[in-house]
């Protein structure tokens, strides 16, 4: 199986998807002829041609509209955010447009699009380029929101995001563009809704997606040639739809959880899973649900406050061993 950088699976993806179906086609801006802020679309614009790779004003809500009206006369846009913070001068058309007109129209029409770009903290950024909107977008219905943490994740559920019939938020991680795995060849689709278990375990359920599947599954090696803690690594793949099963079935096991997300701690992604489980497991739990999430507050321009902000393996760690009775 190659290994490829998370950018160059999304690229792949793109690639295969325009190839296979003549309606999809990428708008934003500078996907064209700069090849995207982060590369994603490179090559894209020399083989479909600029009227299926199109390069836009600096205009959110205007190319969104259209992206909009594109897919509910038939065609399946991608919308590219340079990031997802300047999504926000789009959201009328995300949430009051793409969301809801389904269902406003009594499933006349569907709205089969695709939001991507990067989201969260990328490195002194400040607080007005470094926000994690994964909740924002899962809080409303009609849209669903997903957030790869591996490359060969972020191949399959792209593919996946832009043949599905409904508005998918595909939010990917700005720190993880030059990581790397090995991604599968060809027809590759990972299902919206599903969770995978990235590290077994018995002692503790650790939930996470994102970004923070790397500092979870480091605190989970470390928990166990140091304390011998063994943690259990989940990683959503998909905030909505959210795979309770697998996260019950895996807190009935271990009995303990930790939710570790890039975002702030208050109305999170968190927060809804700790109302799932103790509702669907409160029996099962032997120690109250902890979350690490980021600070809350603006994210610092400085280095080291920043660092500070962000879910840390330190963090994850003290949670986990908060859980299991074993806090220093």
């Amino acid at each position: 199986m190659p290994v490829l950088t998370y950018r160059d699976a999304l690229n792949e993806a793109l690639f295969e998807e325009m190839e296979r179906d003549a309606d999809v086609f990428l708008m934003g801006e500078e996907v064209a002829e700069y090849a995207g802020a982060y590369k994603v679309s490179r090559g894209l614009l020399e083989k479909f041609g600029p009227m299926r790779v199109v390069d836009t004003p600096i205009t959110e809500l205007g190319f969104t509209g259209i992206g909009v009206g594109a897919a509910m006369v038939g065609l399946r846009p991608i919308i590219e955010f340079m990031t997802f913070n300047f999504a926000l001068l789009a959201l009328d058309q995300i949430v009051n447009n793409a969301a809801k007109v389904s269902y406003m129209s009594g499933g006349q029409f569907k709205v089969p699009i695709v939001f991507r770009g990067p989201s969260g903290a990328a490195l002194q950024l400040a607080g007005q380029h470094s926000q994690t909107f994964d909740s924002w977008y899962a809080n409303v219905p009609g849209l669903k929101v997903v957030a790869p943490s591996t490359p060969a994740d972020a191949k399959g559920l792209l593919k996946t995001a832009i043949r599905d019939n409904n508005p998918v938020v595909f939010c990917e991680g700005e720190m993880l563009y030059n990581t790397k795995g090995e991604v599968p060849e060809g027809e590759h689709l990972v299902p919206l809704g599903e969770a995978d278990v990235k590290r077994g375990g018995t002692d503790v359920t650790i939930i996470c997606y994102g970004r923070t599947l790397k500092p979870a599954l480091k605190a989970a090696d470390t928990l166990h040639a140091d304390s011998g803690i063994s943690a259990e690594v989940i990683d959503l793949r998909s905030i909505r739809p959210l795979d309770t099963a697998t996260l019950i079935k895996s807190v009935a096991k271990t009995n303990r959880c930790v939710i570790v997300e890039e975002g702030w701690p208050y109305s999170s992604v968190g927060s809804q899973i700790v109302d799932m489980i103790q509702r669907e497991a409160f029996d099962d739990l032997d120690a109250p649900l902890l979350r690490v999430t980021g600070a809350d507050v603006p994210m610092p321009y400085n280095k080291h406050l920043e660092r500070r902000a962000k879910p840390s393996v330190e963090a994850v760690i003290d949670a986990v061993k908060q859980v299991t009775y074993k806090a220093p």
